[in-house]
């Protein structure tokens, strides 16, 4: 199975981009509901909070992790690699490289949690790739909560946006980076306050890209996970909101099961 954890919803949209590009394989999905948001959390929480996802993906037979989490991927990814053998992809360095080469001037936004802004890490990468690019990002701290509570096309959350993004459109960035995994559920919104001339890049996408080519070049590992279309979804904590923004992410009715990890 592939296995994939967030701190809530958002990493449903990591499912489903692969799901839509690899499909038939076998997932098992952990929604941490009772500790979202993790990029409000300290380096210890959102580590501690990552290995223990891991670790109850691979004792639910994940042979594969997907790190569908900005937050825990720019925090936990250097000790998650020490820990564990199994091939584990975070959502960063697919979403760097798929910006490097969309953006045409290297002009760059980055929206994304505290967390994940303050650890710097897109700026790091990016620059890595390309030391001529300008990289501006922004903390936006109440769109994960919104995307919980399913507000995606309130007046209220597209005012939020707005003045989210107005920094970035002073820079006249070219591409800009949804540096969240809940992000892709208000990409409507966001691409209409930042303007079309905009290149959005989706962390959910370019991760399942990725993933596909691993597993194209890695057939032992292939055959080893399951073919049968199954779906297993866990929470950490039931809540209404995940069944619906889950049903409306997936497009399918969904069943899941609530644990304490």
């Amino acid at each position: 199975m592939i296995g994939i954890f967030d701190s809530g919803v958002g990493g449903l949209t990591v499912a489903r981009a692969i799901m839509q590009q690899i499909p038939g394989y076998d997932i098992v999905y952990f929604g941490d509901t009772a500790h979202t948001p993790y990029g409000t959390k300290s380096r210890d929480t959102v580590i501690g909070y990552t290995l223990n996802n891991i670790k109850f993906l691979l004792n639910r037979g994940a042979e594969l992790i997907v790190i569908a989490c900005n937050t825990a991927s720019s925090i936990a990814t250097a000790q998650v690699l020490k820990q564990f053998s199994a091939p584990i992809f975070e959502v960063i360095t697919p979403a760097v490289e798929l910006a490097v080469q969309t953006s045409k001037n290297l002009n760059f936004g980055i929206i994304g949690t505290r967390a994940t802004v303050t650890s710097g890490i897109y700026e790091k990468q990016i620059i890595e790739h390309q030391p001529r690019a300008r990289v501006y990002s922004v903390a936006c701290p109440l769109l994960v909560p919104l995307v919980e509570e399913g507000w995606l096309d309130r007046a209220e959350t597209a005012m939020i946006v707005k003045k989210y993004l107005r920094p970035l459109k002073t820079r006249q960035i070219d591409t800009l980076i949804l540096g969240c995994t809940h992000y892709p559920l208000l990409k409507k919104v966001i691409q209409r306050k930042i303007g079309k001339r905009v290149h959005l890049i989706d962390s959910s996408i370019s991760v399942a890209n990725r993933v596909n080519a691993f597993l194209a070049a890695n057939t032992g590992i292939d055959r080893r996970l399951g073919r049968n279309g199954y779906l297993r979804l866990f929470v950490s904590d039931v809540t209404d909101q995940f069944k619906k923004i889950a049903e409306m992410t997936l497009k399918t009715k969904i069943t899941f099961e609530c644990v304490r990890t």
